[in-house]
């Protein structure tokens, strides 16, 4: 889903109002907005400047009601922790 809001804050706020926590989306070229949000969100995953990144080593799974545990990677082993996988792309979008 897509909302207009106002602040940071607001935004944060409003992606983590949810009982899920697969994945969300950030897009900023300011790389420390990007790195404290990221942190913020309540999601297994966090793509930054892209929607596309997947990879057999990296984690999958979300938080919430969207997952338990991680698939994919070592991690996989490890059901007992909140990983997040944090996308970044440092290109403008085409």
């Amino acid at each position: 889903a897509v909302f207009g809001f106002d602040s940071e804050e607001e935004a944060v706020r409003l992606a983590n109002d949810s009982e899920y926590g697969l994945a969300a989306g950030v897009w900023s070229q300011d790389i420390d907005r990007i790195m404290r949000v990221s942190r913020r969100l309540e999601s297994g995953q966090v793509f930054v400047n892209n929607w596309a990144g997947m990879d057999q080593t990296v984690p999958f799974g979300g938080v919430k009601q969207s997952g338990n545990g991680r698939d994919k990677s070592h991690h996989s082993l490890e059901e007992y922790s909140e990983l997040k996988t944090v996308w970044l792309s440092l290109t403008p979008a085409p």
